[in-house]
């Protein structure tokens, strides 16, 4: 799965406003900081603000500062914004469409489908398993008719939503500040003066 480049872009500005504190930044200095198209940015850090992750201050002492704590606002918010809900994959069924279909065992023999005997129905497993990984409580693969690799993929993408949504901006912020701890002060100055 490949995310824009809005992403990251949308992160290190959250990062930057986070230790910038309460005043507003417009998009031209952060633009400018990270040496960014202005515009282009500028729309990311709209659909931060329609989302809640920021707020937007018009005029000329205006500009983007967070909406919540950094505390809570997950990376999965981040993405979101940007990026949109929608999942990243997206099963279309083909397994049901042309030859890769079969014949349809309902259907009577035709002179292009040779009759013979129909396999007995499957008994109920006695032990159905866990629940569907992606979500879908009670059901199990085995017996819910989906896809096999539509739930591989959703399972998969569930632990990775699950992943950005366990981050939030204070961790990254933890981080980048035990690993380089002049980040903060630098991106404290540049905003401030």
């Amino acid at each position: 799965m490949r995310m824009g480049e809005g992403v990251e872009w949308a992160v290190h500005c959250c990062l930057s406003l986070a230790w910038v504190g309460e005043r507003a930044i417009p998009a031209t200095r952060l633009a400018a900081y990270y040496d960014l198209p202005a515009a282009y940015l500028n729309k990311q850090l709209q659909a931060l603000a329609r989302a809640g992750v920021l707020t937007s201050t018009p005029g000329p002492r205006g500009g983007f500062r967070l909406a919540r704590a950094p505390e809570r606002i997950t990376l999965m918010d981040v993405v979101s914004a940007v990026e949109g809900p929608e999942q990243a994959f997206r099963c279309t069924e083909i397994r049901h469409r042309g030859p890769a279909a079969g014949p349809d065992p309902a259907t009577p023999a035709s002179p292009t489908t040779p009759a013979g005997p129909a396999d007995p129905p499957d008994p109920p497993d006695p032990d159905p398993g866990p629940a569907d990984p992606a979500g879908d409580p009670g059901t199990t693969p085995a017996d819910d008719g989906r896809c096999a690799i539509d739930l591989a993929m959703s399972a998969a993408e569930l632990a990775w939503r699950r992943e950005l949504a366990a981050r939030t901006v204070a961790d990254l912020m933890a981080t980048v500040e035990r690993t380089n701890p002049d980040v903060p002060e630098r991106v404290r100055r540049h905003f401030t003066t």
